[in-house]
């Protein structure tokens, strides 16, 4: 019985890996990449009033559908457009090779005009007032487009002429150039999103009033021509306010690299745990598989985007995902401590781990949301792949990999094999890791230790300050890539004789050069940048360019996302625990916070938006670290009821009893998740270098203040008022009733 169920679990293990394995490839064969993964176009515009008057949604809207239409000129097979904030529009072509092209394109003022059946001009959009058309009806109830003219006299000679034709037919068009005709597009007129014709009606009289359009449209086909024919009408424009180009070569390079790096991550894991927790820990690495297969899956039925930042999100996704693997096998330890049978052992580990895992990365998932909230572009598509690595996480690892190992123990065969199941020694089950250190005693050292280190960061930020990147102060960034010889002194003094202001260059090998320079280049220097450095070098060239605007915009949500996410963490935590437990965790967390900043700082490395995405991910992981060790603290006093800790040397007990018990997975999960951290600073691509440097300094920090920090200050609240009586409250509690069997 023992092998039969053994080799049954295999064949659904093999089940399992063979389907990935065939669907895997089509899956990422499928999956939409980022411009810095495809290379192509990106261009953030404002949408901005002629006339003076404030700029409405409905304004916004009916931009945003003639830049559809004309992203579908262009042939960007997956475009992605997106409105931001109030009246901003993002749009990213991955794949564009010419960006000139695509920026004539989209920027161009929309162009209405009514024409006969031989393409002939007759009216412009001057005879409609401006936003003029209006979702209504006919005279039969069906939806019609109501169009309010204010030229009513050319209006009405217009279509009495066109009333009197043999072919009485007037045609609508959107954007008409020596390219379009009604003869070719008959077919497809009225098709909003195959063709530059929106509608063809017949003129039976001229019209000297407002009038309707009418045939056999749905309501949402109305809606759509509403708004197509109102942003030809409206007396609106846009700016450009930021734009990144990116090679092929570029994201092709950033591809590989950051593949590499994450397998060799990947690989590395499951030859740790593996090692830990033998076969365990082999079934653990089967879960990270699937997981890893499951994240990318959801990710394409969402329609995400893929970027370097999401596939670091994946990566580092990982480190939660073997994290609640590490807290349940720990668990099962603990159990086996306390002397229980293995199959024992397994159910009640399986239970006290269930609360720990969803409380860890309910406090993650806080942050991933409020990420998605004020984030823009790749921190988008962070934020996504961090939600879905959480969702992913909480069903693979609490349910796929459990049922498989509850096949395996259900089997009996490893009842006397702990060693083979999980790495440990039945001779071993009473030693108490770390038993030696007294945390609460050190804590002095840990204080001062930590108060040193904020010292240096406030003299080096004094001094120094942050070297902040064009995100944070505006201008723009160029990345030059040659295989001919290139020399700093010979780019600096080229791009001042364009005019620019250097602010940094560095040569990063002997193919690629960086300059950031302060100048917010418009699209015709953007041009003439690419061309120069074309003609000179056979160059592919990589500009950014950041606005004021956008500059305010990104400081403002910085702000505002680690000043939510903190209150969101102090909250949550407040009414899963008590305050106390919340000052911790949100002391212990800007502790993080400000370390990063500090090493930034010292080292001088540049700080970019995507360094607020490595912030908030460190507030995530780190109150992950913290909430383990606080559940153990809670379960203890539990364990021994309040009543039993009587002054601050048993509550200094029980601190140092829980950090003990949870110190063997705090460096596990630290170090599985730097793993990959690691693997992509050493090999990944340059573009998210200093997201992974400031993950690395976030992590070890993290995992320091998780254990010398929080806990210690959660001990300095709760030890003043230990033993005390509890205050008396302002209204009068019932007695317990006593229910013989029950409570008495």
């Amino acid at each position: 019985m023992k092998k039969q169920g053994i080799l049954k679990s295999f064949i659904i293990i093999i089940i399992i890996l063979g389907f990935i394995g065939i669907v895997s490839p089509i899956l990422v064969k499928n999956l939409k990449f980022g411009l810095d993964l495809k290379g192509g176009f990106e261009v953030l515009y404002e949408v901005q009033s002629l006339d003076g008057t404030s700029v409405t949604s409905d304004m916004v809207t009916s931009t945003y559908k003639t830049m559809m239409k004309r992203i579908d000129v262009l042939g960007v097979s997956e475009p992605v457009i997106t409105v931001e904030g109030d009246h901003k529009i993002r749009v990213q072509l991955a794949g564009v090779t010419d960006a000139e092209e695509a920026r004539k394109i989209l920027s161009q003022a929309a162009n209405l005009t009514f024409r006969d059946t031989s393409d002939k001009l007759l009216m412009s959009s001057s005879v409609l007032n401006s936003g003029g058309a209006k979702v209504g009806q006919d005279s039969k109830g069906r939806p019609a487009v109501s169009l309010s003219v204010k030229d009513k006299d050319q209006f009405y000679h217009v279509t009495k002429q066109v009333s009197e034709m043999t072919d009485n037919r007037i045609v609508i068009w959107l954007d008409f150039d020596e390219n379009s005709s009604f003869k070719t597009e008959e077919a497809k007129c009225g098709s909003l999103s195959d063709s530059k014709c929106l509608s063809v009606a017949t003129v039976g009289e001229g019209f000297a009033s407002d009038v309707i359009i009418q045939g056999n449209f749905t309501q949402k086909e109305v809606k759509n021509l509403v708004d197509l024919i109102n942003s030809g009408s409206l007396p609106t424009k846009l700016e450009e306010i930021s734009s990144k180009t990116v090679t092929a070569s570029f994201g092709m390079n950033s591809l590989e690299k950051t593949v590499v790096a994450g397998l060799v991550g990947i690989s590395l894991i499951i030859v740790l745990m593996i090692l830990l927790y033998h076969f365990a820990g082999f079934i653990a690495s089967i879960g990270m598989i699937i997981y890893t297969f499951f994240t990318f899956a959801i990710f394409w039925l969402v329609g995400g985007v893929l970027t370097l930042p999401g596939i670091a999100a994946m990566l580092l996704g990982i480190g939660m995902a073997v994290d609640a693997n590490v807290i349940h096998f720990a668990r099962i330890k603990d159990e086996l401590q306390k002397g229980k049978g293995f199959q024992f052992a397994y159910q009640a580990g399986n239970k006290n781990s269930l609360m720990t895992i969803i409380d860890s990365n309910v406090t993650t998932l806080i942050v991933a949301i409020i990420l998605f909230i004020f984030g823009e572009s790749s921190i988008k598509g962070f934020a996504t792949m961090l939600m879905i690595s959480i969702f992913v996480t909480m069903f693979v690892m609490v349910f796929i990999t459990r049922y498989l190992l509850n096949a395996f123990v259900k089997t009996g065969y490893f009842d006397h094999k702990l060693n083979l199941f999980l790495g440990i020694r039945e001779k071993k089950l009473d030693h108490e890791s770390w038993h030696r250190i007294n945390f609460i005693k050190s804590s002095r050292i840990f204080f001062s230790l930590s108060i040193i280190v904020v010292l240096f960061g406030c003299v080096s930020l004094g001094f120094k300050g942050l070297n902040l990147g064009i995100d944070f102060k505006g201008g723009s960034s160029i990345s030059i890539q040659s295989n001919k010889e290139m020399t700093q002194e010979t780019i600096e003094n080229e791009l001042t004789d364009m005019g620019y202001t250097i602010s940094n260059i560095e040569v990063l090998n002997d193919k690629t050069i960086e300059i950031l320079i302060e100048d917010s280049l418009n699209q015709e220097q953007v041009l003439k940048t690419e061309n120069y450095f074309k003609e000179q070098y056979e160059a592919a060239t990589e500009i950014g360019v950041v606005s004021n605007v956008v500059k305010q915009e990104l400081i403002k949500n910085a702000f505002l996302s680690l000043l939510l996410a903190s209150i969101a963490i102090v909250i949550y935590i407040s009414i899963r625990y008590r305050f106390s437990y919340a000052v911790g965790a949100i002391v212990s967390l800007l502790h993080d916070v400000f370390i990063i900043i500090a090493v930034f700082s010292i080292l001088n490395l540049e700080i970019s938006s995507i360094f607020v995405a490595a912030i908030l991910s460190i507030i995530g992981y780190s109150i992950n670290d913290t909430i383990v060790l606080f559940d153990r603290i809670k379960e203890n006093i539990n364990m021994k009821q309040k009543n039993t800790i009587k002054n601050k040397e048993d509550l200094g007990d029980l601190v140092n009893i829980s950090l003990r018990q949870t110190m063997t997975r705090s460096i596990i999960t630290t170090l599985t998740t730097l793993i990959p951290v690691i693997c992509l600073i050493l090999m990944g691509s340059r573009e998210i270098i200093n997201f992974n440097i400031a993950m690395l300094i976030g992590l070890i920090a993290g995992s320091y203040s998780s254990i010398c920090i929080a806990s210690q200050l959660w001990y300095q609240i709760e030890k003043r008022i230990v033993g005390k009586p509890k205050k008396k409250k302002w209204y009068d509690e019932p007695e317990e009733l006593k229910v013989k069997g029950v409570n008495s």
